[in-house]
């Protein structure tokens, strides 16, 4: 089932080539040039351990659309149909001939990216940190000096409520009731969102000692439906046994969890959702998975992504970001700038970890490096605005994971792209200027046409 060896196509008569229709200096040419394609069907060749069956799609389509996807912000709709229109998009992922059919259906991402893993997703993380090494976006002797920091990935859930939380719950074992054939006593379809909504009325007019009554009562009502479906689960059919125990179990740490507890349920359908304070006055609390960011000192290049389920204390988490860092970029940097978060780190005695804190032996030059650690603020605003970092909608811990590596990924991406863009203006620019002085006609285009 492996994908088939990529071999030269012939040219075809009543058809013209796409490196013939399109520009050739244009960024995303010029960057499919600079990334190694053959590394992915390398790398990726293990995940088809079966001979039989229809070959797998190409990686280099696979790992192209996973590119452009979190380089443009897209979702996997829109980057599968955009493709279609998109000639240049066609080339970059290796097209020969302009394609007026999705080359593959979105769902297939998904399965793509379960099947490859966090392990695999690295190494386009790995392709994007050489391909700017290859472009002069950022030099070898960067990766001496690297600032990490953390933020938060927030997951696709609603803003979770108590009283939103147990009405939904109560409503999905209405569904699983429905479905496995099950009478029960009462389902409360009328009232218990009529609680619900009640509930978030009192909250908004501060009267909190009626929308706590009222809570009391919605919760005795989802109390009684799932008790009502607890007592008829071995009728149940087997094959809606393993959703219904699951089910049970969270409604009931959704009955019993208290105000003050720790490890609490903030999405039925997420629960390795936490919440998470990182003290910001605008957003006290953050519903995701903490992340690991590291980035080069000067240029701001992301070198290392890595999501830390269980809200770990960030010093503590310093060692396996470095860790990850040196085996994408076959390199160990000789100094960390950090902030006050990183304190009690257990990072590498060999490795000179700074933040602002310190005062013996800080020079100039270490004052000045310090002070620019807050460089990797707007990068972790880029991947969140112009990325796809700020909401998470891939599901369950492993899509927390991958989420990381391909926004760092795409971040990575519209850096060379910005430096090729400049380039390419910067060769029309000295163009224009040996036109001009000869004496020939102004040219009637655009820097932004190339």
């Amino acid at each position: 089932m492996g994908p088939k060896p990529l071999t030269p196509k012939p040219n075809d008569l009543f058809r013209q080539r796409l490196d013939e229709l399109v520009n050739l200096r244009h960024p995303l040419v010029q960057l499919a040039e600079h990334i190694d394609w053959s590394v992915f069907e390398r790398e990726w060749a293990g995940l088809f351990p079966s001979q039989r069956g229809r070959p797998a799609l190409p990686p280099r389509l696979i790992a192209g659309l996973l590119y452009l996807q979190h380089t443009f912000g897209l979702s996997d709709d829109d980057v599968v149909w955009g493709w279609v229109e998109n000639p240049y998009w066609q080339l970059f992922c290796g097209e020969t001939w302009f394609q007026h059919q999705p080359p593959i259906d979105p769902s297939s991402l998904t399965r793509w990216r379960k099947r490859i893993g966090e392990e695999g997703l690295e190494w386009l993380l790995t392709q994007t940190i050489r391909a700017a090494e290859s472009t002069g976006v950022v030099k070898r002797q960067s990766f001496d000096k690297v600032i990490v920091d953390s933020t938060v990935q927030e997951k696709a859930i609603a803003h979770p409520t108590d009283s939103r939380l147990l009405n939904r719950g109560r409503e999905q074992l209405v569904k699983l009731a429905a479905e496995a054939g099950l009478t029960l006593r009462q389902n409360y379809n009328r009232e218990a969102p009529k609680l619900a909504g009640q509930i978030g009325r009192y909250a908004h007019a501060r009267q909190f000692k009626r929308m706590r009554s009222s809570l009391k009562k919605l919760k005795t009502l989802v109390g009684r439906v799932w008790r009502d479906v607890s007592r008829q689960v071995a009728r149940i059919p087997a094959e809606l046994q393993d959703k219904s125990h699951e089910l049970l179990h969270k409604v009931e740490r959704l009955l019993t969890q208290q105000k003050k507890d720790k490890n609490k349920l903030y999405s039925l359908h997420a629960p390795e959702v936490e919440c998470i304070s990182k003290g910001k006055a605008r957003q006290p609390y953050e519903f995701g998975v903490k992340v690991s960011v590291a980035t080069t000192h000067q240029e701001g290049l992301v070198i290392g992504m890595r999501s830390l389920p269980g809200n770990p204390y960030d010093g503590h988490t310093l060692h396996e970001a470095l860790e990850q860092l040196e085996i994408l970029t076959d390199h160990c940097p000789k100094e960390v700038f950090v902030d006050l978060g990183y304190r009690g780190h257990t990072a590498p005695d060999d490795i000179k970890v700074y933040h602002r804190n310190l005062k013996r032996g800080i020079t100039s030059r270490l004052k000045r490096d310090i002070k620019r650690r807050s460089a990797i603020e707007p990068v972790i605003g880029h991947m969140k605005n112009d990325g796809r970092l700020r909401r998470n909608w891939l599901k369950g811990a492993e899509g927390d994971a991958f989420h990381a590596l391909l926004c760092g990924c795409g971040h990575n991406l519209r850096l060379i792209l910005k430096k090729l863009r400049l380039l390419c203006a910067l060769i029309w620019l000295v163009c224009y200027r040996r036109l001009i002085g000869r004496g020939a006609r102004q040219p009637q285009f655009a820097i932004g046409a190339m």
